[in-house]
């Protein structure tokens, strides 16, 4: 009996474990989204029916898209064979084959350059109001995107070759009347600053055409027509972009073929128009991960410092070494370097990495900022202090969420307050200078020293005993004037310093060594802590929660709620 019983326990105690490992199998293994409860999502492109050569390309491009998102195309078109509701359809059909693959939530992303274009407006009610089990939200059309921006410039400089002895004429098409005109070259416009940031053309005019079937369309677009042989017509090299996604039912009933012979005894360079164009997928695929989750294996990380020779480069991978068990890492020293940022995220993307943490690992938040937004396509506005055009854009469809800032952390002043007390001796007897890089502009300078400062009094606090003085200064070392004038107060303040038996001390206060401190100081008196920030566990440490703040926001849709005005969902900040 007693055996019995004991044998019903074992296989009670098997099978319990048995069902616990089960389970925890089915728990670890479970794709992500169905563990979280997430519904599918899946995307529907918009896109007008362009005829049988123009429809190739939109389906080339969908084919591609396909290989790594849940896709359909609806077609849309105005009514051209007299069939009411002929592209129902269409618009039916994409839903359902989305819906067939357990699609849940669609995102319809109109393949169109505007949301002001006619053909899209007609059916983006109609698209949205469609019955059926999924929901349908929008995203935004081809001008939101900077990637739009860098397919125009590709097509103004596949043309020019002196830009101070040219025009340049920007046509777009989908008007039906003068507020939709006027909506649709305000977006032609703000694509255009992308090119005249970068080259200075003698005239640059854009104009817009009627659809065929809008009211005065002839004589609207003759006018257009006319202020474009105008422009002909005058001295100098006229460039016209059709910057459009027109019908192109074979090589000559296209965009370009009625351009080529409505202007062809003209002198003008006609250039192509948006299709095809290989960032017309990247930007599709950019949306569609806008608008879906992320694993954490999707997620990469990329840390730009600032980079110099190998010790240096070397003593900050001993900071970021640790991080390597737990993210995919890329580094890219140096001062927003486009080729530098760029190889790395294309070696992300290529692993298949759709977000990407972008850490600036310089003293404050502001640092390299502007310039790199720009870069990474976060911002629309080049940097304001640059010498020459603007840097190049990285053109990806990967998101990226950033920070940058180490200076103001706590973390750091426990490093400085390590550093200061590594060489100290006598406390009541010693000034501590925490002598930093500095910046050229005043209030910039400033604000880095208020940081310093805010560092000094968390230092305070945790020491033993209370210095003579800790002050905080910058050497300004890339600008001959200001430094000068830093090296001046510096050398005055280790002077006082060292009056009466006192003893001065300085606080290397950059992230790697103590850069041409000794030099410039040479002949003074002091006794210097020429470390730096790294490497320093707080240093990973200030990476590591960084990174997992910004990680936790990687992983979800990065759409933000609110409309523009064409009633289309905004394209979010991407910055944290």
């Amino acid at each position: 009996m007693k055996q019995h019983m004991k044998e019903n326990v074992e296989m009670a105690v098997l099978m319990g474990v048995v069902i616990y490992f089960i389970s925890l199998m089915i728990f670890t293994f479970m794709p992500q989204k169905a563990a979280a409860g997430m519904a599918k999502t899946g995307f529907m492109v918009v896109a007008a029916d362009r005829g049988f050569l123009g429809n190739q390309e939109i389906n080339a491009v969908l084919d591609e898209f396909r290989q790594t998102h849940i896709a359909s195309l609806a077609l849309i078109g105005r009514n051209r064979q007299g069939v009411e509701g002929d592209y129902a359809d269409y618009i039916q059909r994409a839903v359902s084959e989305l819906e067939k693959q357990g699609v849940k939530n669609i995102v319809a992303i109109p393949l169109f350059l505007s949301g002001a274009d006619a053909t899209f407006r007609q059916y983006r009610q109609q698209i949205a109001s469609m019955k059926g089990r999924a929901t349908i939200r929008w995203a935004p059309p081809m001008a939101d995107s900077y990637l739009t921006a860098q397919i125009l410039l590709d097509r103004v400089e596949a043309l020019s070759t002196s830009p101070a002895q040219e025009r340049l004429v920007v046509l777009g098409s989908g008007a039906v009347d003068e507020d939709s005109a006027q909506r649709i070259r305000d977006d032609l416009e703000e694509l255009l600053r992308e090119v005249t940031g970068r080259h200075h053309f003698s005239e640059v005019d854009v104009h817009v055409y009627y659809n065929r079937g809008a009211p005065d369309h002839e004589q609207k677009n003759e006018s257009v027509d006319e202020l474009i042989i105008r422009a002909a017509a005058r001295r100098g090299r006229t460039l016209l972009v059709p910057f459009t996604i027109g019908a192109k039912f074979d090589q000559r009933m296209s965009m370009e073929g009625w351009l080529g012979r409505k202007f062809g005894e003209f002198d003008i360079a006609l250039g192509e128009s948006i299709l095809p164009h290989p960032e017309v997928l990247t930007w599709l695929k950019q949306t569609a991960n806008r608008y879906s989750h992320a694993s954490k294996e999707q997620v990469g990380v990329l840390i730009m410092p600032h980079g110099s020779t190998q010790p240096y480069n070397d003593g900050l991978e001993k900071v970021i070494a640790p991080l390597r068990k737990r993210y995919r890492v890329e580094m890219a020293p140096g001062m927003g370097d486009p080729k530098i940022l760029g190889q790395a995220v294309r070696k992300l993307e290529q692993e298949g990495v759709t977000r990407v943490i972008f850490v600036r690992m310089y003293a404050l938040h502001e640092h390299m900022k502007a310039r790199t937004d720009y870069i990474l396509g976060l911002s629309k506005e080049p940097p304001t202090q640059i010498h020459g055009k603007p840097p190049s854009r990285i053109r990806t469809s990967i998101l990226f969420k950033t920070f940058g800032g180490y200076e103001d952390d706590p973390l750091i002043a426990a490093i400085l307050r390590e550093r200061l007390l590594e060489i100290s001796e006598h406390p009541e007897k010693e000034t501590v200078i925490l002598l930093a890089h500095g910046k050229m502009d005043d209030e910039d300078d400033q604000r880095w020293l208020e940081a310093i400062n805010t560092n000094i009094e968390r230092i305070r606090k945790g020491l033993p005993r209370p210095f003579k003085a800790i002050k905080a200064m910058t050497l300004r070392e890339d600008w001959p004037e200001k430094r000068e004038q830093a090296l001046a107060q510096i050398r005055e303040e280790i002077e006082q310093g060292n009056r009466n038996g006192g003893r001065v001390l300085i606080i290397s206060n950059r992230l790697y060594g103590s850069g041409p401190y000794h030099r410039l100081l040479e002949g003074a008196v002091f006794e210097m802590n020429g470390k730096g920030l790294a490497p320093h566990p707080n240093m990973t440490r200030w990476l590591e929660k960084g990174i997992e703040q910004a990680v936790r926001a990687a992983v979800t849709p990065q759409e933000t709620p609110g409309k523009d005005t064409n009633g289309l969902r905004k394209q979010p900040m991407i910055d944290t």
